[in-house]
C-alpha cells in the first residue's frame, strides 16, 4: 500500500429535510449570498422552496445567477464571479447538480481573482482564497458534493479539463433524496453511469489496497443492485437515497486510500465528446468504457479478471467487458456514438474529433495513450 492522509472538511447532512438548517448555517458565512442554479430542474423539484425558504427567514441578501449547462462553460463561471464582486458577496450556495457545483467551485475562486476564470483551470494563477461554499445536491451522479474537484469546459478552445484545490471543498453539502425524485429517467441512468465510472477509474489505479478494492466493489455492486430498480420506481425515496449515498462515496475519496493515483482516461475520452457533441456526461462514460476495456484487455487482463471476480463473478475478460456493456446498456444509457445519434462513419468526421482527443491530451495517470489507441477507439466507440 502508498502512505496516505485522510482529510474530508464537508460536513454532509443527509437526509429529507435536511434543508432546513441551511440559513442559519449559511448565515454563519455572511449576509450576502450568491445563488447559482441550473436551467429550472430545482423548482420542478421543490428543491427551491426548500432552500429558499430557510434563506430569506435567515435575512440573507440573495443574488441570483442561473443557467448553468448540464455540460458547464466558462464564460458562465466568468460572468457569475464578476456578479459576485459587483454585489460584493459573502458565500456562494450552489443548488443543483455536478455541473452547478462544480461551476460554483470555481466561481468561489474567480471571485477572489481580477483575471478570467480560464486561467485558474490552466494553473496560470494559483489562488490562495476562496467564497465559501455551501451546495445543494440534487442529482446523484458526480460526487462533487464531497470532493475538491471540478470540471468545466471551454469552447472556444475546444477544451474540457478538471482542476482541484483544498480551497474548493464544501463548507457543508446537503443531501435530501426528495430533491431527486423528479430527475428524468435519462439522467437518473447517467448518474448510476458516472459512479460506476468514478469507481472505475480508481480500480484501474496504480497501487495494491485491498480493503479500498473491497469498498470499491462495493459501490459498484450497489448501483448495479439498486440503479435498475430505482429506473423502474422513480419515485422511491429509499432507492433515491441509496443511489445518491453510492455516488458521494464513489468520489469522496475513500475508493484511492493506500493507491497513488486513479487513472481518469476514460474521463478524458468522454470529455471530447462533450466538448463536440454536447453529449451528456455519463452518456459519454458508457460509451467509452466498454470501448477503452476492449483496447487495454491484452494490456491489463489479470486487472480485468480481479473485476469480474469482484461484480461480475467471472475471471473471462471478453465476459467482463460484454456484462460491462450490458450493464450500461441495460441501464438505457448509450454505448455507442450511434446510439447517442452521432455518425463518425465520414473520415472528415472521425478527423475531427480525433482533433480535440490530441488538443485535449487524452491519456490516463496510469494506462497511457497514444494517437494508435485514439484511432481504435473512435472505431470501437462508433
Amino acid at each position: 500500500m502508498e502512505n496516505f492522509a485522510i482529510y474530508n472538511p464537508v460536513k454532509l447532512h443527509f437526509g429529507e429535510g435536511v434543508t432546513n438548517k441551511i440559513g442559519e448555517i449559511t448565515a454563519e458565512y455572511g449576509k450576502k449570498v450568491l445563488l447559482v442554479t441550473g436551467q429550472g430542474s430545482a423548482k420542478a423539484s421543490g428543491a427551491w422552496d426548500d432552500v429558499m425558504d430557510p434563506l430569506k427567514e435567515a435575512g440573507l441578501e440573495l443574488i441570483e445567477f442561473s443557467g448553468i449547462k448540464s455540460n458547464p462553460i466558462i464564460e458562465d463561471v466568468d460572468k457569475a464571479a464578476a456578479l459576485a464582486k459587483e454585489k460584493k458577496v459573502d458565500v456562494i450556495v450552489a443548488l443543483g447538480g455536478g455541473s452547478v457545483i462544480d461551476s460554483a467551485k470555481i466561481i468561489a475562486l474567480a471571485a477572489r481573482y481580477d483575471g478570467a476564470a480560464w486561467d485558474i483551470m490552466e494553473e496560470k494563477y494559483k489562488p490562495t482564497e476562496a467564497l465559501p461554499l455551501i451546495a445543494v445536491l440534487t442529482l446523484a451522479a458526480t460526487g462533487t458534493e464531497m470532493n475538491p474537484y471540478a470540471v468545466v469546459q471551454n469552447n472556444c478552445k475546444q477544451v474540457k479539463k478538471g482542476y482541484g484545490n483544498k480551497l474548493i471543498y464544501p463548507r457543508h453539502s446537503f443531501l435530501d433524496p426528495s430533491f431527486t425524485l423528479t430527475v428524468s429517467r435519462d439522467y437518473t441512468a447517467y448518474g448510476v453511469v458516472d459512479l460506476i465510472a468514478h469507481s472505475l477509474e480508481a480500480w484501474f489505479g496504480q497501487g495494491d489496497a485491498s480493503l479500498t478494492d473491497r469498498f470499491t466493489a462495493a459501490i459498484i455492486r450497489e448501483a448495479m443492485k439498486y440503479g435498475p430498480e430505482l429506473l423502474d420506481d422513480p419515485k422511491n425515496y429509499d432507492l433515491r437515497a441509496r443511489i445518491m449515498f453510492a455516488a458521494t462515496c464513489a468520489l469522496n475519496g475513500m475508493t484511492v486510500f493506500g493507491k497513488k493515483y486513479q487513472d481518469w482516461g476514460v474521463h478524458a475520452i468522454g470529455h471530447c465528446l462533450s466538448v463536440v457533441y454536447d453529449v451528456p456526461h455519463g452518456a459519454s462514460l458508457s460509451i467509452a468504457y466498454p470501448a477503452w476495456l476492449k483496447v487495454q484487455k491484452d494490456r491489463i487482463p489479470k486487472r480485468i479478471q480481479e473485476l469480474g471476480t469482484a461484480i461480475f463473478e467471472t475471471n473471462s475478460v471478453d465476459d467482463i467487458i460484454y456484462k460491462t456493456e450490458y450493464l450500461f446498456k441495460g441501464l438505457g444509457s448509450p454505448v455507442s456514438l450511434k446510439e447517442a445519434g452521432i455518425d463518425i462513419s465520414d473520415t472528415q468526421e472521425r478527423e475531427k474529433l480525433k482533433k480535440v482527443m490530441v488538443k485535449n491530451k487524452v491519456n490516463g495517470l496510469v494506462h497511457n495513450l497514444d494517437e494508435k489507441d485514439y484511432d481504435k477507439l473512435l472505431e470501437l466507440m462508433g
